[in-house]
């Protein structure tokens, strides 16, 4: 059963891809501390759907981690590999409501098509196959597309403010729910997750900040809560690249996690003190609690983590 909808709830979803890293140690200590802080739940939850992208050995590694730095979540680890039928169950519905039409695009077709590229820097789909209907006879398995609508959709991040998409359809074009493989899409897989887990607020990396708008388009079309967003920098590195196991950041050290946790909570605009940079990890999170404070966290996209300040 999700916590009660008056109880904060928060969560942290990393992707099975690798050990965690700089960037993903900040997301996770900003979830956590913002939940603690505000004597809420933090829940755990695997996104493993893109099974190409699973690593093996990725998943306990992630917990290791998380259990070396203290940062105890509550709960069962959810799986989303586990609800592929509730994810179904939500593409019935929009299928219902006649909102879905399946694509058959190459990507090749899809890039083709585009013509400009919108404010997000995410390439818009054209529609071409939006009078489609389902045909057993298309040359390959298709896609399957949410139709947009020109309706304005906005939300408030709090660090960020309000955020407004004019219109979603002319912006972002119908996006993907389901993929030719049959993989569902991390849009619709996590609008359904959070709304089962009873998230009420989403503290995570801004690189996912201009995916919110079609998030709260789904939430809106299903009939679910639209939760809390506080977007934190994503860190970068000297280069100005998303630390990510593609750009080789390199994996949070085991051996001395209250150092990775001091520098994460300097990264977010907080002052812990010197004194507590070898202190054990649960020790400088109960500061990090008592102490939190969201209105000083850098208010930009990214920041790269190459100036942090040495530990010795």
């Amino acid at each position: 059963m999700p916590p009660s909808p008056t109880t904060y709830c928060g969560r942290f979803a990393p992707s099975p891809t690798g050990p965690l890293h700089f960037g993903s140690l900040v997301a996770a200590v900003a979830s956590f501390t913002d939940a603690r802080a505000h004597r809420g739940h933090w829940l755990l939850r695997i996104e493993d759907l893109d099974t190409r992208r699973n690593r093996p050995g990725a998943v306990d590694a992630i917990l290791y981690t998380l259990q070396r730095a203290a940062l105890h979540w509550d709960g069962p680890v959810t799986h989303q590999s586990s609800r592929i039928e509730h994810y179904e169950a939500a593409l019935t519905q929009l299928r219902h409501a006649g909102l879905l039409y399946p694509c058959t695009c190459s990507r090749r077709e899809i890039a083709d098509s585009i013509v400009g590229m919108p404010a997000s820097g995410e390439a818009r789909y054209s529609g071409a196959c939006r009078g489609r209907v389902w045909d057993s006879r298309f040359p390959r398995p298709p896609a399957w597309r949410i139709r947009t609508s020109a309706h304005p959709i906005s939300f408030d991040d709090r660090l960020h403010g309000r955020f407004e998409t004019p219109n979603l359809e002319s912006s972002t074009g119908d996006f993907v729910l389901r993929r030719a493989d049959r993989v569902i899409a991390y849009q619709l897989a996590v609008v359904v997750d959070d709304a089962a887990s009873g998230i009420t607020d989403v503290v995570r990396g801004a690189d996912l900040l201009a995916s919110t708008s079609r998030q709260v388009f789904l939430q809106r079309t299903l009939g679910l809560p639209t939760p809390s967003y506080l977007h934190v920098p994503t860190a970068t590195n000297a280069r100005g690249e998303k630390l990510s196991k593609q750009t080789l950041a390199a994996p949070v050290d085991n051996d001395n996690p209250a150092a990775g946790l001091w520098l994460a909570l300097r990264f977010l605009g907080q002052q812990p003190p010197l004194d507590l940079r070898h202190a054990p990890p649960q020790d400088l999170l109960a500061w990090a609690v008592e102490h939190w404070r969201p209105s000083s966290i850098p208010r930009v996209q990214s920041a790269s983590c190459e100036n942090r300040e040495p530990l010795n």
